[in-house]
């Protein structure tokens, strides 16, 4: 059994930061993409940034210059450092990652999700 537990979600003011953590845990093998995705209210959830094993990542236009990705692997841990935050960047934000394991091979996990909420 795989887990991803989120962490660093909170209430910010606009133009200010918050950085969020994923933690995986359980019997894996490796980890390759990792990602973090957001759902705001009455919206569908979309990839805010993903970051392969190997450290090359991708950003949604909108969160481009502000959000960095980044992961440790020896932590089996992805982050996602958010700067001048906007009230629009409101959602749950969650993880996912492609997990190997030894009993299951490969397949993707997701976190519960945390809340940021950025007020005006």
């Amino acid at each position: 059994q795989v887990q991803l537990v989120e962490s660093g979600g909170g209430l910010v003011q606009a133009g200010g930061s918050l950085r969020l953590s994923c933690v995986a845990s359980g019997r894996i093998f490796s980890i390759d993409d990792m990602g973090w995705y957001r759902q705001a209210p009455g919206n569908e959830r979309e990839l805010v940034a993903a970051i392969t094993s190997g450290g090359r990542s991708d950003y949604a236009d909108s969160v481009k210059g502000r959000f960095t990705i980044s992961r440790d692997n020896a932590k089996k841990t992805v982050y996602l450092q958010m700067n001048s935050l906007k009230p629009e960047d409101t959602a749950v934000y969650y993880c996912n990652a492609e997990v190997r394991t030894f009993t299951r091979g490969l397949a993707l996990y997701w976190g519960q999700g945390t809340q940021v909420t950025v007020s005006s």
